[in-house]
């Protein structure tokens, strides 16, 4: 798992003309007069976003991803398109595939066969055909750690990024220099409030959509919920500008309404088992962790990752000891495997 960048530094230059580019294509497919569109249709993508998630096992129709983000499916299809950069079915597919490399690399040698089938591909063959068209070979002769650390290395960045992120050499399997412990937690169903934030490794994104919850927050009374960090792909083996980040607090129990606004979400998490450490220390400190987590404990568990995001659980509000240390609870949620 990567950490996305963010400190305060800026790249005006890439972030304005991505803005200007994204403002002229939804002005284009929609004439409306809205005080601001952009955020109107970003929840609506959300929406959909977060449906894709939760039913990427099964069959996903354009009417019902449309009916989840409160459009037509006409329109729909061209506004996902113009704020993604690609179709939903190419989005769909994609995504499946990401997925796909995610359990071959912690499924502890599950069948390809299950895999596909997990993963909301029809039958085998239809899983073997897309993943030979994106990566070159098909699932039974690729090299998924081969892949992983030539992503972590750098060496599948993308070349128009203004800056590449790298990650500090992995630490070795069984090293535990930093005397890491694992508690294994059971949390109960969880509702969170959210800023999404797409290609969190450029700018300053991460910490803007912080400040966006919490005044949100602040003026609900719903600050004093836990605060989360959340990485929906893992960028070992999804392109950087393709992950999504999300900032969120637990807000009340269903029985409570939550009174949404603009580019605030809301996402329903159920019951999970976590395997949680803390920390308080620097960025280097957290990869360490999680290098620990994912490569040493996890292999000798009895345990795989569960289908959801590993969660950065801080201590107090975000940043709230600044932008180069972090107190937080890593929670990497986990099943039998």
């Amino acid at each position: 798992m990567e950490i996305p960048n963010r400190s305060v530094r800026s790249d005006e230059q890439h972030v304005l003309k991505g803005c200007a580019h994204r403002a002229f294509q939804i002005l284009l497919i929609d004439n409306r007069t809205a005080e601001d569109p952009k955020v109107d249709y970003a929840a609506s993508v959300n929406r959909a976003i977060d449906h894709i998630v939760q039913n990427l096992g099964g069959p996903l129709r354009l009417e019902d991803v449309a009916a989840a983000a409160h459009f037509s499916p006409f329109h729909f299809h061209r506004v996902f398109k113009a704020m993604m950069g690609e179709t939903l079915a190419q989005f769909v597919k994609r995504h499946r595939l990401e997925r796909a490399l995610k359990v071959m690399s912690h499924g502890k040698d599950k069948p390809l066969t299950q895999v596909a089938l997990e993963c909301g591909f029809s039958s085998s063959s239809d899983f073997s055909r897309s993943f030979k068209q994106r990566y070159g070979v098909p699932p039974s002769v690729f090299d998924i750690q081969t892949w992983r650390d030539d992503r972590r290395s750098g060496s599948h960045a993308s070349s128009d990024r203004v800056e590449q992120v790298r990650l500090p050499e992995r630490l070795p399997p069984g090293e535990n220099p930093d005397g890491f412990e694992v508690t294994l937690r059971d949390l109960p169903a969880r509702r969170v409030a959210y800023v999404r934030v797409l290609d969190p490794y450029q700018g300053t994104g991460v910490v803007e959509a912080a400040e966006r919850l919490m005044e949100w927050a602040d003026e609900r009374g719903v600050a004093d919920g836990q605060w989360l960090g959340y990485m929906w792909e893992d960028p070992e083996i999804v392109a950087l500008a393709d992950c999504r980040y999300d900032v969120g607090v637990v807000v009340a129990g269903k029985s409570e309404p939550v009174l949404l606004d603009g580019d605030v979400g809301l996402y329903e998490f159920a019951p999970m088992r976590v395997a949680e450490i803390s920390m308080a220390g620097d960025i280097e400190l957290e990869m360490r962790l999680l290098d620990w987590l994912y490569g040493t404990w996890l292999p000798r568990s009895d345990y795989i990752p569960d289908d959801q995001p590993c969660f950065e659980a801080w201590h107090g509000r975000p940043f709230a000891h600044g932008h180069e240390h972090f107190e937080l609870s890593a929670q990497l949620p986990v099943v039998r495997g």
